[in-house]
């Protein structure tokens, strides 16, 4: 069975996720079709990144659930999924992007490894490729090929980030969630990184969610947008229009306190 597009990717359905008598996350639900980005915005302790977790089943949900289109067109009910499915999956059609790369790397081998060892997790073994296709994706994300054997402990953090993303992208996943990608970069270094991330998304017809205190990085990435606070969405819509206009005195809050990249 072929995909179909007019079909959502993603579909979260009244996610909760309560820690005794607080609550991380309070019915969530929406859509995300393919090649959409949707960010969602909120201070810290919002719930953004609860929400984050349990879309891929990192985290399990107090209540609601997440559905998941597959390749082959059926939608499956991750919680529904055995450890090995959900292993597989992160392997091919999911990225994660931690806001600390250190723990979205291994720091123990070398970039080129880091890039290469997610191929061999999909079943490459031919050490010429292997290499070449990592070469490649260190062009591609900005980073001079004649590093790749070096250790990430010997990079920037922006290289860092950038070498995450690679590992990442490189089995071309259809679904990428990223954890306040650009978050303890500095301002030039979090431009360039955002440029390369929207082209990368728009390139490979990517769908992610972005999560963000920023709302500059969820006006440059993302389609469409989720404000939460205190593990509620308050409001949502397109980007723009939520931006330009919102109806919300919070959003308003947080709109007025964007600064410039």
């Amino acid at each position: 069975m072929k995909d179909n597009e007019d079909e959502p990717l993603l579909v979260a359905e009244g996610l909760t996720k309560r820690y005794g008598r607080q609550t991380g996350c309070q019915d969530v639900s929406f859509e995300l079709y393919e090649g959409e980005v949707i960010a969602v915005v909120g201070e810290s302790g919002s719930g953004k990144s609860t929400l984050l977790q349990m879309l891929c089943a990192q985290m399990e949900a107090t209540s609601g659930r997440v559905l998941y289109r597959k390749r082959d067109g059926v939608m499956c009910d991750l919680a529904a999924m055995d450890e090995a499915e959900r292993r597989f999956l992160a392997r091919t059609d999911w990225g994660y992007v931690h806001q600390d790369p250190t723990i979205g790397l291994r720091m123990a081998i070398s970039a080129g490894g880091n890039v290469g060892e997610r191929l061999m997790a999909v079943g490459q073994r031919h050490y010429g490729r292997i290499r070449g296709t990592a070469t490649s994706w260190l062009n591609r994300v900005e980073i001079d090929p004649v590093r790749i054997d070096d250790s990430p402990r010997t990079y920037s953090g922006g290289m860092r980030q950038r070498l995450q993303i690679a590992r990442n992208l490189v089995t071309e996943p259809r679904l990428v969630l990223l954890d306040e990608p650009t978050g303890g970069l500095d301002v030039s270094v979090q431009a360039r990184l955002l440029d390369l991330l929207r082209g990368l998304v728009a390139d490979l017809k990517l769908s992610a969610v972005v999560v963000t205190h920023d709302l500059a990085v969820a006006r440059l990435l993302s389609h469409r947008i989720m404000v939460m606070r205190g593990g509620k969405v308050i409001e949502s819509g397109l980007t723009d229009q939520v931006l330009d206009d919102p109806r919300e005195p919070y959003t308003q809050l947080l709109v007025a306190s964007i600064l410039p990249l």
